[in-house]
Formats: structure tokens, sequence, C-alpha cells
């Protein structure tokens, strides 16, 4: 099996670090409204990869996390004048009821940043003793430029970079070392959540907390952590800092990332009015047809999404869909018969062909057209039997159903 390496930029061999165990950490939502359908793209493909990585037999430890304390998070307290806790315990639990709804496997475990502040500061503090970061009255910032690897997930040259990273400005940051530093600690403001630190009372950086909980439930060194494509920079870049820095090994061995999706050509924003919530497409579509319609696109390729793409989704799922139906009426009434050679065949083809595209990086896009082949053949079979041409096998009904 073979997976895409954004660190290499190539496929590699799968080979996890404990045999038969895999420990997998995919970057879970900032939760402050609904999750939105660019969510559930990650949420649908992961979960894919997680259940094809059980089918074969992995034991796969899979942590995702919630971002609960957050400066998005804030905003909205204040806004409806309620504590961020209230914020973010709505907004999980409502994330979990869409996550149910697409038929998305709970992880092992769904940490919480604000439960993992003592491993953070612990983490920052190792770093500090280390040199990798440096307290500025009560901002503790990030040496990006000390650590020699900066920039090989994203390819990116630092002496090229701009400070790029998703806190908002706080005091002290005009004293930085060097503008590309990030924050790991920042200091409270007035009206938000704060825990006490050596440093200051605050809270942590962004980044930190997916290093710290990914070392808590999973190890120093994992197997594959996973992604939007849009967390490779700076997120993840400053994961890897952070985490091999403090931990001294390599933080994860493969690297996935899925690539955007677009609403009608045009990348989603709220700003353009093009903006869905998981629950609106739920409310108009089965969430089957939503998942069926996200894996019908390699995860890494871009995918379009319109009430047409949907719409086409649908058709196609019923489909496959009616051709199963077909396989089982056909079931009630098998034979000795030694009809549907051809069937048999192109059953256990696609059975082939289905494996080797989901081992060739999760191509369950092409995996998806094999079945559209088979329940082709499935369909001529049927009216063969049907229109009593030939008398239905039973060897070639069950061979297809075992597909």
């Amino acid at each position: 099996m073979k997976i895409y390496n954004t660190l290499t930029k190539k496929k590699e061999e799968f080979e996890p670090l404990e045999k038969n165990k895999v420990k997998m950490y995919v970057c879970g939502p900032t939760v402050y409204n609904l999750i939105h359908i660019g969510n559930a793209r990650p949420m649908i493909c992961f979960d894919t990869v997680r259940r094809y990585l059980e089918y074969k037999g992995y034991e796969v430890n899979y942590v995702s996390n919630f971002t609960d304390v957050d400066d998005k998070i804030i905003k909205k307290a204040n806004e409806e004048g309620v504590s961020a806790e209230e914020i973010s315990t709505r907004y999980i639990a409502e994330c979990k009821k869409d996550m149910e709804g697409m038929n998305i496997k709970p992880a092992t475990t769904h940490p919480l940043a604000t439960q993992e502040i003592g491993g953070m500061i612990d983490m920052i503090q190792t770093l500090i003793d280390k040199g990798y970061a440096y307290n500025v009255n009560g901002t503790v910032y990030y040496r990006t430029r000390k650590f020699e690897g900066y920039g090989k997930l994203s390819k990116k040259n630092i002496d090229d970079l701009e400070a790029g990273h998703r806190d908002i400005k706080v005091a002290g940051e005009d004293e930085k070392e060097d503008p590309l530093d990030f924050v790991l600690w920042k200091p409270k403001k007035e009206g938000e959540p704060s825990w006490p630190s050596p440093w200051s009372d605050g809270r942590p950086g962004w980044h930190i907390e997916c290093s710290v909980m990914a070392k808590k439930y999973l190890a120093d060194e994992i197997d594959i952590h996973a992604g939007g494509e849009d967390l490779i920079f700076p997120h993840h870049e400053n994961e890897i800092a952070q985490s091999e820095a403090a931990n001294g090994v390599q933080f994860a061995k493969y690297w996935m990332h899925n690539a955007f999706l677009n609403i009608d050509n045009k990348k989603m924003s709220k700003s353009l009015g093009n903006f869905f919530t998981v629950k609106e497409i739920l409310d108009k579509y089965p969430a089957e047809v939503l998942r069926f319609f996200i894996v019908s696109t390699h995860y890494r390729s871009p995918l379009d999404f319109s009430d047409a793409r949907l719409d086409e989704a649908t058709t196609s799922l019923n489909r496959l869909k009616n051709a199963l139906d077909n396989l089982k009426e056909l079931a009630k009434n098998t034979t000795d018969a030694t009809s549907g050679e051809e069937l048999i065949a192109k059953a256990k083809q696609c059975k082939q062909n289905f494996f080797e595209a989901m081992d060739d990086d999760f191509n369950t896009a092409l995996a998806i057209a094999n079945m559209f082949d088979l329940s082709k053949e499935i369909n001529i079979y049927y009216n063969e039997v049907t229109s009593g041409k030939v008398a239905c096998s039973k060897i070639a009904v069950d061979t297809a159903l075992d597909v």
C-alpha cells in the first residue's frame, strides 16, 4: 500500500512504526459555529482512510481534536454575551451530531485543547530550556530560524517567508527577535479565558495545541498526520518545528492533505455568500449522498461543490444501489446452473481492481469506477435471468455479492 507523503512529495510504501498498528492524528475543527462542507471533506476522507486501514487489519489509534479556545470562539462569545466555554460546548455537540449523520466513526480520542493546558506549558518550558523559545513580557515566542528543518513540509525557503501565523497581534509582538517567530503563549486580555503559567496568565497559541495532544494520545513520533492542504503552512510546519525540537525525534512519518473544496468553481467564502453548513446540506440530501459525492473524487484533487453535482451523486449512488437490489432479488432463486461466467470474471476483476486502487494512495474515485463496471454487468445478467434466457447461478450471484 502506497501513500502520497506531502513531506517528500512522492508516493511511499506504507510501513507503520509498529507492526499492525497505526497512530493517526487529524486536525479537527475550531468550534465557534456549525461545521461547513469544507470541514466535512477531511472528516470523510480520513475516516475512509481509517476504515480501509482497519479493514486491512491494522489497529488504528485515531485522534482528532477540537480547538475550543481561539480568537473566533472568544469573538462569538462576546457577541452573544456568554462564556467561550458555552460556545465551544454548544458547537462540539453540534459537530458530533453532524459527524454521526455523515457516518463518521468517533475518534479513539477527541481531545479538547482547554483540557491539555498543562501539557502545553510543559512543552513550552522544554522549548525554552532548549533555546528554541523565549519570553518577552509574558508572551512566549518560538525561534523559527533556530530549527534547521523549518520549511521542509511546505517547501518554503525561510529567507523568503514573512511572518505568517494565525495569532492576532498581542502586547510585545514588536519585541520579537525575528519577524518569523510565532507565538507559543500569549497574555490574557480583558474578558478572555486564561490559565496561569510561569510567564503570564494567558492562553496557548494555536500551533502548540496539536503538538501536545498528538504527543499525549499517540506518541512523540506518529505514523500519519492529516488535514486540509490549507494547514500545511503555517500550522503543520510549526507543529513539526515545535514537536521535533521538544521531543528530539521525527514528528510524523507520513503527511496527508486533502485538496480544497470549491463552490461552483469559486473558493468557499462567507463574503461571497457561498458558505454552506453540513446541516444545511443534510436537510436537502441524505448523508450517504454527501459522503458518496466526496469520496467520488480523489482526496488530493480539488472538488467542486454544487447542487447539480449532488444531484449527479444521487443518481450515481442509486445506480449502484439498484444493481445491488437486483443481485439480492436474484439471490432468492438461485440454482446450480453454470450461467454467469462473464459476471463471475467481472466480479473477481472488480475486487482486484478495487483493492489496487485503494492501495494506491486511497484512490476512491478509481475504486468506485470499478464498482460501476460491475454494476453494468450485474444488470445485464439480471435482465438475462428475468427474461428467461439463462438460469440463475448461485456461484455467479454469490461472487458478485461478495464484492
